[in-house]
């Protein structure tokens, strides 16, 4: 009898520690992260040029872009879908992953996220985001609450978007915590095109997750590139304006019947142009005594007519003086 009873105790015991083991891991608050691959290098797109970002641009200039880009698309909704690393390539329209809700098998699914907040952090090589993803399991859409995102940019080779948790109400009871890390190995400012490693963790009533290659497919691209203000709300008009100019096209120009695409002048066109400005002050002063000058040359050659003849009479009487000794000469013998 006594044995009975032990077997009952050691039985009943057992099946109260694997209940709250079970509630335990339904309900645990542990997050499941799958691990994010670390891309080894990034590469941006320019001009329909693609290459490596280490070979010619800063750390700043990365940072400038991806600011550019996301500020431009503030307010709007960008595509999320499953991709090949290599080929950038979309394979599937949406993210998806594994994940139980309470004890209900189910796959999540993200095919959209709406950017509803882009400024940059003073100081600090940070982007300030809010994400609010399209989230849906099992045909359903629950509740969630928007990302605080952060995107740093520590190196040419290193971006990263990350998120500290957004809530998610999954289950009538309690609420889930969707965590995002997304590690940017692709950046395309003439498409708006991001690309790169992901990582979604679930925890709480609802927990698990996946990792993979995506792909942001933003409406908008980068361009034009100005320089991005951190009081970005308070200097929106001149911002436009700026835009402004450098959409305008520049008006080509006719010249020597050859079509000059921009208005640059040559040493000619210079010395023409000189020519044909008045002459300054001094110039002029040069000229009105040029006549004086002039008046002074009569002067000089009137007196050489005068030298001229003073020679020639002093040539003549030293010659009559000659002929003179000769003659008395002559008489004297």
């Amino acid at each position: 009898m006594t044995k009975i009873v032990n077997n009952k105790i050691l039985i009943l015991t057992a099946m109260f520690l694997g209940g709250c083991s079970y509630f335990d891991t339904i309900y645990s608050n542990r997050v499941v992260q799958p691990l994010v691959k670390n891309p080894t290098s990034v590469v941006v797109c320019r001009e329909k040029q693609c290459a490596p970002a280490r070979l010619s641009m800063s750390k700043e200039y990365i940072y400038n872009s991806l600011l550019q880009l996301l500020q431009n698309n503030k307010g709007s909704k960008a595509l999320l879908c499953t991709a090949d690393a290599a080929t950038r390539t979309c394979t599937e329209e949406f993210l998806s992953m594994p994940i139980k809700v309470g004890i209900t098998p189910a796959n999540m699914y993200i095919d959209s996220v709406k950017i509803t907040n882009a400024k940059a952090v003073k100081g600090a090589p940070k982007i300030d985001l809010n994400l609010y993803y399209d989230v849906t399991y099992n045909g359903q859409t629950p509740f969630c609450k928007p990302a605080r995102t952060i995107a740093f940019v520590e190196s040419p080779d290193s971006i990263v978007m990350e998120d500290s948790g957004y809530s998610c109400q999954m289950t009538v009871i309690g609420t889930s915590s969707v965590k995002t890390v997304f590690a940017i190995d692709y950046l395309d400012l003439d498409y708006g095109y991001i690309g790169g490693y992901y990582s979604i963790g679930v925890s709480g009533p609802a927990n698990g997750g996946g990792a993979g290659y995506m792909l942001i497919r933003l409406p908008v691209n980068a361009y034009p590139l100005s320089p991005a203000l951190l009081n970005y709300e308070d200097t929106k008009a001149s911002r436009s304006q700026f835009n402004h100019k450098l959409s305008t096209p520049t008006q080509p120009t006719k010249r020597d019947g050859s079509l000059q695409v921009f208005p640059l002048y040559s040493k000619k066109d210079a010395a023409k142009t000189t020519a044909a400005k008045p002459a300054p002050e001094k110039a002029t002063e040069a000229t009105t005594t040029a006549p004086a000058a002039s008046t002074t040359a009569p002067a000089a050659s009137t007196t050489a007519p005068a030298a001229t003849a003073t020679t020639a009479a002093t040539t003549g009487s030293d010659l009559k003086e000659t002929i003179q000794d000769a003659s008395d000469k002559a008489s004297e013998k």
